[in-house]
């Protein structure tokens, strides 16, 4: 697999970006502030990762999505191994990430990286999403926020 910065996005990277976040007008008002890169795997995008400094000394991992026919074989992990190393070269020293408080598999996987939580934004997708979200069959509300000092 190699993961390589993208220069100019194209179909298939918002089809990935909106695995993660379903609202287009979001995704694009975000990813042009970043820096995006993909996961090839066998000539093929199989993920996405979209870092956007926030502040001074901070990086947020604002998308970070996983085509459906490669998840769970570890390349979620190697993204975000790969958003850390990137944080520490560019002299950043904190990396936040915020996730639905119904998205149980990606809450693990953050807290297995060592990322900690940090804070709860209440209702956070009920003021920003038109539509409502179900996940694990419960009405997503909540983003819980964390973060990692690199």
């Amino acid at each position: 697999m190699i993961i390589r910065e993208i220069r100019e996005l194209q179909a298939a990277h918002y089809d990935l970006l909106l695995l993660a976040d379903p609202d287009k007008l979001l995704v694009e008002n975000y990813v042009k502030r970043s820096v995006c890169f993909e996961a090839v795997f066998d000539d093929t995008e199989a993920g996405i990762l979209a870092l956007l400094p926030t502040r001074p000394e901070t990086l947020e991992i604002v998308n970070i999505a996983v085509a459906k026919p490669y998840q769970g074989q570890g390349i979620s992990e190697e993204l975000l191994q790969f958003a850390l190393s990137y944080a520490q070269n560019g002299q950043y020293k904190t990396v936040e990430i915020g996730t639905g408080s119904t998205s149980f598999g990606q809450l693990y996987l953050y807290q297995k990286c060592g990322f900690r939580m940090t804070s709860i934004d209440r209702d956070f997708f009920l003021r920003h999403y038109e539509e409502e979200i179900v996940e694990n069959k419960l009405i997503l509300k909540d983003m819980v926020r964390l973060s990692i000092d690199v």
